[in-house]
């Protein structure tokens, strides 16, 4: 079974603009790609390796404006992947 496979809900995929921004421990603003979004979620590329799992961060891009808690990050090179479940 691939991961496709264990998808509840639909990805759609995305190609724009992403902003995140969180105060813990210190502010940081980011900004990235949105690569595909579903109804409780997103996953984004961004260059921002030290970025936690569970960090909660306050976000907007094309489709959607909200806090989202940080599920997994990806990092390869200089590109970092992050899946962002929507929690408001």
């Amino acid at each position: 079974m691939t991961a496709a496979d264990r998808r509840s809900e639909f990805r759609h995929p995305a190609d724009g603009h992403l902003k995140f921004s969180f105060n813990d421990p210190a502010h940081q603003e980011v900004t990235g790609r949105l690569l595909d979004y579903s109804k409780s979620g997103f996953r984004a590329a961004h260059s921002y390796a030290a970025l936690p799992t569970g960090q909660v961060v306050d976000f907007q891009h094309v489709v959607a404006v909200g806090q989202a808690r940080v599920m997994w990050n990806r990092i390869a090179d200089d590109r970092v992947e992050s899946g962002f479940l929507i929690i408001k």
